[in-house]
């Protein structure tokens, strides 16, 4: 059973940094694409950054580019989110989930519960 359990949010000023984790279980990181999605109260899950299997290839939402870093430890079945200079309207349940890579389309239809980041302005 894959399990995608992320971790790191938390209240930051604007301006602010924050580092998310996604700990996988019950699949090789290694062999997916993967990415972060995120969603703001009344508004739908959207696409924010992704890492391709072996790490070498990345993309990003236009609202996060020059901010955000994805990167991944395939020995830790773990991918991170760096977030820098965050701005109140990235306040959201940010979550993973494996991707197709080139698109916003997830692999897995079940979702971790996702961790709160809530930027201050």
């Amino acid at each position: 059973q894959v399990q995608l359990v992320e971790s790191g949010g938390g209240l930051v000023q604007a301006g602010g940094s924050l580092r998310l984790s996604c700990a996988a279980s019950g699949l090789t990181c290694s062999a997916y694409n993967m990415g972060w999605f995120r969603q703001a109260p009344g508004k739908e899950r959207e696409f924010v950054a992704a890492i391709s299997w072996s790490g070498g290839g990345t993309y990003y939402a236009d609202f996060v580019k020059g901010r955000f870093t994805i990167s991944r430890d395939n020995a830790k079945n773990t991918v991170y989110l760096e977030m820098n200079t965050l701005k109140p309207e990235d306040t959201a349940v940010y979550y993973c989930n494996a991707i197709r890579w080139g698109t916003a389309k997830v692999e897995f239809g079940s979702w971790g519960q996702g961790t709160q980041v809530t930027v201050s302005s």
